[in-house]
């Protein structure tokens, strides 16, 4: 147990090199509740080219100050800004602001854009690829620290357009994704019903803005600023006006979930399985260790056949949205084992979750425990 403790926290020292030295104190005791919103490029950096002159800098920019404009007048939260003009800030920057205001969320936003007159909106949250469009959207956003300077010394050579600069991304996220899919669900959901926009989903991919932060983060693609009806309609003040409402009343709804919760996510379970007898020595005490496979708001039938096979498959729903989960155990070597499994079945995403008494704890909580 002590050489997978060791090998975590190495992870861990690994990812923090790659970004910012920062003690990883969101989720705090703030009197606040403290909200980032990052305005996606500025400057020298236009963001996504329209050939309808609709700078993508600019609507970001106008969307998220409406966004915080509104924030404020709730006396419980507290808005900080990346960026309140026009100017370029590195990525790197970004997450370091967000990290030293002790966040309690992280809210990027942005358009996306493409060759055809695809439309629409979509709201990533951090992770490995799913698919190769995932990848496009993640690569051209991060390509934008090629206009910083010094890129490769803060980035340590890291890659845009290599798919394995991506790999461990995810470990520092890892505790909040849950939170950030939330966060995510309620923005494409505010889109969605609200607004009539077209919904593409809850996504996971490799943007290091996200990777920057320590604490939940959503990535937010307004909309196509290359389609024809959907670019005039984002550099609208009625379309800038709506998104930002939509946007505000999703963080809205988020905080009163942790509000109500207490600042923490309870889960009821959906399973009925048994713990393991415990008969090896690297059992946590009163932790139990699971594989999350994928969150979603539909509900699927905890079955074999609807996860490529994998048995001992459970579900647990939390504000609407269901998590699936794969195995069950004490034991951390016997969940790095079913980790592996769930791999080889397909699910490259899958990660590890730990739950104690019942709740879920953080990863690095329920090692810690285990080495005290």
């Amino acid at each position: 147990m002590q050489t997978y403790i060791k090998t975590f926290f190495v992870s861990i020292i690994i990812v923090l090199t790659f970004t910012v030295t920062i003690p990883a104190t969101a989720q705090s005791n703030n009197e606040k509740f403290v909200v980032v919103l990052d305005a996606g490029h500025g400057g020298h950096d236009p963001g996504k080219p329209s050939k309808h002159g609709y700078k993508e800098k600019d609507i970001a920019l106008k969307i998220v100050l409406a966004v915080g404009k509104a924030l404020s007048k709730n006396p419980d939260i507290k808005v900080v800004y990346t960026r309140k003009t026009d100017v370029f800030v590195d990525l790197f920057v970004r997450g370091k602001i967000a990290n030293k205001a002790n966040a309690d969320l992280f809210v990027s936003v942005h358009c996306n854009a493409h060759h055809t007159q695809a439309y629409g909106s979509e709201t990533y949250v951090l992770g490995v690829h799913r698919n190769q469009t995932n990848l496009n959207v993640a690569k051209a956003e991060n390509e934008v620290i090629f206009l910083e300077k010094d890129y490769k010394k803060n980035y340590q050579g890291y890659d845009p357009n290599s798919p394995e600069s991506f790999i461990g991304l995810t470990l520092m996220q890892e505790e909040y994704l849950d939170q950030s899919i939330q966060l995510a669900k309620n923005i494409q959901d505010n889109f969605t019903h609200k607004l009539k926009r077209k919904n593409r989903g809850v996504k996971q991919a490799g943007f290091i803005v996200l990777h920057q932060t320590v604490m939940p983060s959503v990535l937010v693609e307004t909309g196509f600023i290359t389609n024809t009806k959907e670019g005039k309609y984002l550099n609208s003040k009625k379309g800038q006006q709506e998104l930002a409402s939509a946007i505000e009343k999703a963080i809205i709804k988020y905080k009163k979930g942790v509000d109500d919760s207490t600042g923490t996510f309870n889960y009821e379970s959906e399973s009925n399985n048994e713990t393991e007898t415990p008969t090896e020595e690297n059992i946590i005490k009163n932790v139990v260790f699971k594989v999350q496979l994928a969150a979603s708001s539909k509900k699927i039938e905890p079955k074999s056949y609807n996860f490529k096979g994998l048995k001992d498959i459970s579900r647990e729903k939390q504000n609407g949205l269901y998590k699936y989960y794969y195995g069950y155990t004490s034991d951390y070597n016997k969940a790095k084992k079913l980790q592996q499994q769930a791999k080889e079945k397909g699910y490259n995403d899958g990660y590890l979750v730990a739950f104690k008494n019942g709740k879920r704890i953080s990863l690095a909580k329920a090692l810690k425990q285990d080495a005290n």
